[in-house]
């Protein structure tokens, strides 16, 4: 008898648990559906209440990726280099440490494996069933901030630490997230100067069988650039929706830009294609920089062709497409020219492919996640030209991880 009710007991209180878990997701799911993004950090402290959570702070991270920026608070905000919260941040891991009252967690906030920002959730008491209850709750929290996005400009705002040019807010609308990622995929870039970035830009799509890429490099700078740049997103997207191959989508754009700009105007590009299961990678470079191919840490080889003319001019009678087989676990490293250029302003020393190299290799032996990889990347470009970059710099890296999904997925 003593057995069952205790056993009875231990049930209830099962249950019980089990039901704080479903109010604080019912309760952020009711409140963030109709209140503005500002007021989510609110609806996250009623709701976290439930399962014990208090001290709520949602920080989300700045475009310039130097900093994480609380949503509608007062505390100034907390470098990512150097602090517990940025350490979540940059591994994509949960982070705990003691406080004064308690257990303090700082949770990434993920859109797929793009890096939103993280949340902190301090408790009274920590166990395995609450860690798991945090987790479950700053996924969702980073699903309904991702939805409130594209409705106002608070999440925009929040991220901006400096006034952006008209160029600069041209390019970020046309943006796709810096990272995704997939079983068998992970694509991420980083665009300097990122308040004044005119002419750089990259676009993706991600699916089950096949993926795209581009970068692209306009000429000029400032707005000029930008709308060279956004004609050619657009023209690749409409060639790439269609859909129509590598060629006929690299003669659509060049013929968008002919006829928009006339042909004093051009757009440099390499565009893309990766079959996901055999890692067979086919590409065309229209006046743009090689790709690099990386393996086991090492670069195997640039992948050099003769070029085709930059895009815009007309130039291109037969697009000349290139082919290389990738192997599991192999990088690419895709760059505009204001990476390799980018001067130290003393010694007049380019920061170069070797360096570029270099860098990412030690990002790699170190177990460097790849959007932490770019970041990091990123700011050594900039700080390399003395914070004052004469040009855009634009890298994007991809890390194919190869195989079939199913054997990826058992």
């Amino acid at each position: 008898m003593y057995d069952a009710v205790h056993a009875g007991m231990a049930t209830d209180v099962a249950v019980e648990r089990a039901g704080q878990g479903e109010l604080a997701f019912g309760e952020l799911l009711r409140l963030g559906r109709l209140l503005a993004p500002e007021r989510l950090p609110h609806a996250a402290a009623s709701a976290a209440q439930h399962f014990g959570g208090r001290e709520v702070e949602m920080l989300l991270v700045d475009h310039g990726q130097d900093l994480l920026v609380p949503l509608a608070g007062r505390v100034p905000p907390v470098r990512i280099d150097g602090s517990v919260a940025g350490r979540a941040f940059r591994q994509v891991e949960v982070q705990e440490i003691a406080v004064e009252r308690g257990q303090r967690l700082w949770l990434p906030l993920l859109d797929g494996v793009d890096r939103l920002g993280v949340l902190g959730l301090t408790f009274s008491a920590l166990d395995d069933l609450t860690r798991a209850r945090a987790q479950h709750f700053a996924a969702l929290l980073a699903e309904i901030l991702v939805s409130k996005s594209n409705y106002g400009d608070a999440l925009v705002q929040t991220a901006r630490l400096r006034p952006m040019t008209l160029a600069a807010e041209m390019q970020w609308s046309l943006m796709p997230p810096l990272t995704v990622g997939s079983e068998r995929l992970v694509v991420s870039g980083m665009v300097q100067p990122s308040y004044e970035v005119g002419g750089d830009i990259f676009d993706y799509a991600l699916g089950e069988e096949r993926a795209h890429v581009a970068i692209f490099d306009a000429m000029g700078h400032g707005l000029e650039a930008a709308l060279l740049a956004a004609v050619a997103v657009g023209a690749y997207r409409n060639a790439r929706r269609r859909p129509l191959a590598l060629t006929p989508t690299a003669s659509a754009i060049d013929e968008a830009l002919a006829r928009q700009f006339g042909r004093g105007r051009f757009v440099t590009a390499l565009i893309a294609d990766l079959d996901l299961d055999s890692g067979r990678l086919r590409w065309i470079s229209a006046g743009h920089p090689p790709p690099l191919l990386l393996r086991q840490g090492r670069v195997v080889k640039e992948l050099s062709r003769p070029p085709n003319a930059p895009l815009g001019l007309r130039l291109n009678d037969n697009l000349a497409v290139h082919e290389e087989v990738l192997e599991p676990g192999d990088r690419l490293v895709l760059y505009s020219d204001g990476v390799v250029e980018a001067k130290d302003p003393s010694t007049r020393e380019r920061f170069g492919i070797d360096r570029l190299v270099e860098f990412i290799a030690r990002a790699e032996a170190a177990g460097e996640p790849v959007p932490e990889t770019m970041r990091r990347l990123g700011h050594a470009v900039v700080r390399h030209q003395g914070d004052d970059l004469q040009d855009d710099a634009t890298q994007v890296l991809l890390e194919w991880r190869g195989g079939e999904l199913e054997n990826l997925l058992g």
